[in-house]
């Protein structure tokens, strides 16, 4: 790991993003590119009435000052950051800066208040996760240590989710963490008898590898399964594979029927199909 992404709204969460993003940077002798996106509109930019030129120039200076603070907190000590301040016309092109940046990873925070479903959707979180080509890791708390020991990837262990597992498995050993497969049986039009689901189970670890754990967990809620398979594992990172112009939500079958509680608190890397 090279380079990680961070973009900053100035909110407490991209400062609790920022904060992982210095420990992993430290942990891996990684830089850290800083990216906060200003939504001024074209109108804005292009007049060259006085009143629109001198707030353009307000809202950058607010800008350049505000990213300058962060660079000088306390824990990005010993870290190489540099900085990009730009204007958007979509959150999804944080991928293009990615890209053109060398980054290896993006991380980024989320309110996350509403729960697991409600984790993006509507949110420029989301818009990222969508768009993004690289693993990004949400983060929802302050983590003073963050420190990943257990990892555990969700999925409906599909031939599509065999290429996550294998980038998942790269960060987990990036991270000298294990890392375990978990497949929520739920109730309903999807859920599958005992034999079916130890069929899917073996087909999967026929195509990555048969020494892989993967297990099954019986729920009546997907999105509510995963969150107690995580809980119950004392997981410390929650890895679900997107599809990226679809969003999460299209992952999470039926997961806007379900108000999922704040138990959603932990970090969650998503990983595009």
């Amino acid at each position: 790991m090279k380079k990680i992404l961070v973009p900053v709204d100035f909110s407490a969460y991209s400062e609790y993003a920022l904060e992982v993003a210095a420990i992993l940077a430290k942990q891996h002798g990684a830089g850290i590119v800083l990216l906060h996106m200003i939504g001024m509109s074209d109108s804005i930019l292009a007049n060259s009435e006085i009143a629109e030129e001198a707030e353009a120039k307000y809202f950058l200076k607010l800008a350049k000052e505000k990213i300058k603070e962060f660079t000088e907190r306390q824990y990005l000590q010993n870290v190489a950051v540099s900085t990009i301040i730009q204007n958007y016309k979509d959150f999804g092109e944080v991928n293009q800066v990615a890209k053109e940046q060398n980054c290896d990873l993006v991380v980024m925070g989320s309110h996350g208040t509403s729960g697991f479903s409600d984790l993006f959707v509507g949110s420029n979180t989301e818009k990222v996760v969508r768009s993004s080509e690289l693993p990004v890791i949400v983060i929802k708390k302050p983590h003073k240590d963050f420190t990943i020991n257990k990892m555990v990837m969700a999925c409906d262990l599909g031939k599509e989710c065999i290429p996550v597992y294998r980038k998942a498995k790269t960060y987990a050993e990036l991270f000298s963490a294990s890392l375990e497969v978990v497949y929520i049986n739920s109730a309903g039009a999807n859920f599958m008898g005992h034999d079916d689901v130890e069929k899917r189970m073996e087909s999967f670890k026929g195509e990555i590898g048969k020494d892989v754990k993967v297990d099954f967990y019986n729920h009546h809620s997907v999105e509510r399964g995963i969150l107690n398979y995580c809980f119950e594992k004392d997981a410390d990172l929650l890895v679900i594979p997107t599809h990226g112009r679809k969003g999460l939500a299209h992952f999470v079958v039926g997961s806007l029927a379900e108000n999922v509680s704040n138990h959603a608190k932990m970090p969650v890397m998503t990983i595009k199909l």
